[in-house]
């Protein structure tokens, strides 16, 4: 089948994994669409770490189908949005592990939780996680796991593109996570992607979340994405603001939720060749927030 690549999956020509993936691509999607029955339009182009399309069953109920990236953090995806059931999240329509590919619910309207006014924002994230933090184990990766490689990885990959940032903040990070790791509260999965950017207006309930990278982790970390994102404000005042108001109104440890939003920032400021210098900057602002 002829496919477009969105530009915002162009990233993965730059490594051999990634032009492997795009060069399967098209026969994964013919797979899938003659498996299914599905008709499908062009990708959605926001997409960054999977082909997504809009996709229509025999029957006439619309989708969305993932050919996911094979990244680490999104194996369970299926899994996590079968251990939900459609409670606060899309359903899980079907899935082919084999090829990594998810047939999903589709969100209409579709609109992204950060085109509201950010404290309105809040309001629904404050309404939506606790449905999210469900008791949770196998098969999913325990954040300290989790939370140890980010550890092993980033001294590394801080040494390997030059020093991009003061050695002091690598330090904080590293303590952070090695005091929070070990004393964490009940297990629950949570969703280490939950920006604002990955909930959507849907018809059967007002806001969905999709695209999650799940872990079993305590609830302080559950925020985090929301807490470090810059969709709903990049600014010292905005970080504050939702560290604040989220701890405080989910009845969270603050600095708790502050040392894993400062452990998993910096963990992910540096991708496979590249800084992200505004994540960068928000664990500056994260640790001055004591």
């Amino acid at each position: 089948m002829r496919l477009e690549i969105p530009e915002g999956l162009r990233w993965t020509e730059r490594t051999p994994v990634g032009r492997a993936w795009l060069a399967e691509l098209p026969d994964r999607l013919a797979d899938c669409v003659a498996r299914w029955g599905l008709s499908v339009g062009p990708p959605f182009a926001y997409a960054f770490a999977s082909l997504a399309l809009p996709a229509e069953l025999p029957d006439g109920t619309r989708a969305v189908l993932k050919l996911q990236y094979p990244d680490d953090d999104s194996v369970h995806e299926a899994t996590a949005l079968a251990h939900w059931a459609g409670r606060g999240a899309i359903r899980l329509l079907a899935h082919d592990a084999e090829r990594r590919a998810l047939l999903v619910e589709r969100c209409d309207p579709g609109t992204p939780l950060h085109e509201l006014p950010p404290d309105a924002a809040l309001d629904v994230a404050v309404g939506l996680l606790p449905r999210l933090g469900v008791p949770a184990g196998p098969p999913f990766t325990p954040l300290a796991e989790e939370a140890a490689s980010w550890a092993e990885r980033m001294p590394a990959n801080w040494a390997r593109l030059n020093r991009p940032y003061e050695r002091r903040l690598l330090d904080a990070a590293l303590g952070m996570l090695a005091d929070l790791a070990s004393t964490q509260g009940a297990q629950v999965l949570v969703n280490q992607d939950l920006h604002a950017g990955n909930v959507l207006a849907a018809d059967r309930e007002p806001w969905l979340v999709i695209d999650p990278k799940p872990l079993v982790g305590e609830r302080e970390f559950a925020v985090v994405p929301l807490v470090r994102g810059p969709e709903l404000g990049h600014s010292p005042a905005a970080v504050r603001h939702r560290l604040d108001r989220l701890s405080a109104e989910l009845g969270l440890d603050r600095e708790r939720v502050r040392g894993w939003a400062v452990g998993q920032t910096l963990a992910w400021s540096i991708g496979e060749d590249q800084v992200f210098p505004q994540q960068v900057e928000t664990v500056r602002w994260l640790l001055g927030m004591a």
